[in-house]
């Protein structure tokens, strides 16, 4: 790996995912460090050395730009969201909606990567590299529509969530999360100022190990504390048709 063309692919993505975005949490770090690891998944390293580092661990291959960028984001949706301190551990019930929303975030940063990467690469004469990030994007949108009509959410959001929810509601971006992202991503395109609703999640005791209808209540209100758009839960609550 080349660590200044890393870097410059980062950064790329970094500002693909936050332009635009109002970061509203009073719990962003002040750092991010990002670590490439030979083996394990990506992940948020919750280190608990008091700092204010959020730390990110991808997994790639030499100069694999596309998977670089799609870890990275996915992981910055999770700093996004204030999952990046020692007491940040996942939890169920509610972590796959956490895992959807950074999943659906991290699409959301490729495609505008892809379009920018094409019109100005980060590397002299890599124009046509925008058009690989922007089919290693919708190679990730086919798969997870082909689990979203399989699931049934395609039809019926709320039957889907009842009928399966034993099933979605184990931690991790399980294939029903995958399927929910594009729902989510969705809601981003339609409304790109809602995605600053991120940095109102888990800003109360429990986190994610709270019951959705009481999790939507709690991001509803820590939006209104933080004077952040709530379109975001108001739309997962009715989607879901959650009470």
């Amino acid at each position: 790996m080349l660590p200044r063309s890393a870097e410059q692919v980062v950064e790329r993505m970094r500002h693909a995912c936050l332009d635009g975005v109002r970061l509203v949490s009073d719990r962003q770090p002040t750092r991010l460090r990002v670590d490439e690891h030979p083996s394990g998944s990506p992940a948020v390293w919750l280190h608990a050395d008091g700092t204010t580092m959020a730390w990110i661990i991808v997994d790639i291959g030499e100069r694999d730009w596309s998977k670089l960028a799609y870890q990275f984001g996915h992981e910055l949706g999770h700093v996004a969201a204030n999952s990046w301190q020692a007491d940040a551990k996942p939890a169920p019930p509610c972590q796959w909606l956490e895992e959807a929303m950074v999943e659906a975030f991290s699409l959301l940063g490729l495609g505008r990567l892809a379009k920018d990467w094409k019109q100005n690469p980060p590397f002299a004469g890599d124009n046509a590299f925008g058009d690989a990030i922007a089919e290693y994007r919708q190679n990730i949108i086919r798969g997870y529509t082909t689990l979203a009509d399989s699931q049934g959410l395609t039809g019926d959001a709320a039957a889907w969530f009842a009928g399966h929810r034993n099933e979605i509601e184990i931690p991790g971006l399980n294939p029903f999360a995958e399927a929910m992202s594009l729902t989510i991503l969705a809601e981003y395109e339609r409304a790109p100022g809602c995605v600053e609703a991120l940095g109102a999640l888990n800003r109360w005791p429990g986190r994610t190990g709270v019951p959705i209808d009481e999790y939507l209540r709690r991001w509803e209100a820590s939006c209104a504390e933080l004077q952040a758009s709530p379109r975001l839960p108001v739309s997962v609550r009715e989607r879901l048709r959650i009470a």
